[in-house]
């Protein structure tokens, strides 16, 4: 399944760069392939309307300016679903042109792609029902859940493992899998990105018989994911992020996609450290 939108070349002046092998591409075909996750809302899934979520909202505006970049006065914008399995493997193969979902940069992740400059900062935490346990450390001796295949499942692993406490780990194949474990007490706690949580625990009608801890276990930084070594795409992306940062479009995206929310220190000051226009 294949979403298609069309986008019109900004008028933003931006540096010119050369074609690099992605660039050649989205010329060429006058398609811009952007790989999105259906189930990481807030930041990336599948709503009646379509591809919706922080992300996935942040690449539509970036995309106008790659046409500018490239000299298209239309470009057609291609949302290709992904997985958490496969998502990787899309980007590197050319299939995609650009991971915009909910993605840590980890080393070991670019030994495959290569990230933009980070777009958002999240954290690993758990849900819980309104009557659990109030501290992490209370967890020890009960089930917890976790989606697989994510880095959330590799920090609730080394969380345990400082700690010093044993508990049962189970794993499962999505997030709603994963809170209706916690529904029916087959766990104790889920554990998931902080934004991700916040937004399964506020869509629920009983919202009040769960919480979310304020306590994060890491600080995960992430980024848009594209082929390793197309430095020029790369700047191009880069280029147009530091654009809309600068024109206060990524406070917008945030305000437009997660809302009720307020950016958290980390998430201010990423929308400052961005990478400074020439």
């Amino acid at each position: 399944m294949r979403f298609l939108s069309a986008v019109m070349a900004a008028t933003l002046l931006l540096p010119t760069v050369a074609f690099s092998q992605t660039l050649d591409k989205i010329k060429e075909s006058g398609e811009f392939v952007v790989g999105f996750r259906t189930d990481a809302a807030p930041l990336s899934f599948l709503a009646d309307t379509g591809p919706q979520g922080y992300s996935v909202e942040l690449c539509a505006r970036l995309a106008a300016n790659i046409a500018n970049t490239i000299g298209l006065e239309t470009m057609d914008v291609v949302f290709e679903p992904v997985t958490t399995e496969n998502r990787f493997e899309k980007v590197a193969n050319g299939e995609i042109d650009l991971l915009c979902g909910a993605a840590t940069i980890t080393l070991s992740r670019r030994a495959i792609v290569d990230f933009s400059a980070p777009t958002y900062v999240d954290g690993t935490t758990v849900a819980l029902k309104a009557g659990a346990p109030e501290s992490f450390e209370e967890l020890a001796g009960e089930k917890i859940g976790v989606r697989s295949g994510t880095t959330t499942l590799d920090a609730l692993k080394n969380s345990l493992a400082s700690s010093n406490i044993e508990a049962e780990i189970v794993e499962f194949d999505d997030h709603a899998a994963g809170m209706a474990a916690l529904d029916s007490d087959a766990v104790t706690a889920y554990f998931a990105d902080q934004s991700i949580l916040m937004n399964l625990v506020k869509s629920r009608d009983d919202a009040s018989s769960f919480k979310v801890f304020d306590r994060i276990l890491t600080v995960e930084k992430h980024g848009l994911a594209m082929r390793r070594g197309d430095t020029d795409f790369r700047l191009a992306v880069d280029t147009g992020l530091s654009a809309l940062f600068a024109q206060g479009a990524v406070a917008e995206t945030f305000k437009n996609t997660i809302r009720g929310a307020q950016p958290g220190f980390a998430l201010e000051a990423l929308f400052l450290l961005s990478p400074t226009l020439p």
